[in-house]
């Protein structure tokens, strides 16, 4: 591991890679699910309050296919859809 310093302030590598990144990415996206069919709403409905007019964004970033995960914009409207705190979905992490 590097340390870079500056001025006083010691700064360590970031050890987070694309292998660790692509696992956070699926916890989000499992917890949005899980949230999201607690609270009864199906992909289709949330997709449409969020605006967007099919599943796709909305079941693609849940099971994080092809790459595709869920943006800050997608989680601060879906957890305002959803009436929970976007934290929620950084549970496991």
């Amino acid at each position: 591991m590097v340390s870079l310093t500056i001025g006083s302030f010691f700064m360590k590598e970031c050890s987070i890679d694309n292998a660790k990144m692509l696992e956070i990415y699926k916890i989000i996206g499992q917890n949005v699910k899980n949230i999201r069919i607690d609270k009864k709403v199906s992909q289709l409905k949330l997709a449409l309050e969020i605006g967007h007019n099919s599943v796709g964004t909305i079941s693609t970033c849940e099971l994080c296919l092809n790459n595709k995960h869920f943006n800050i914009e997608h989680l601060v409207k879906i957890a305002d859809v959803l009436e929970v705190d976007i934290k929620d979905f950084f549970e496991g992490i």
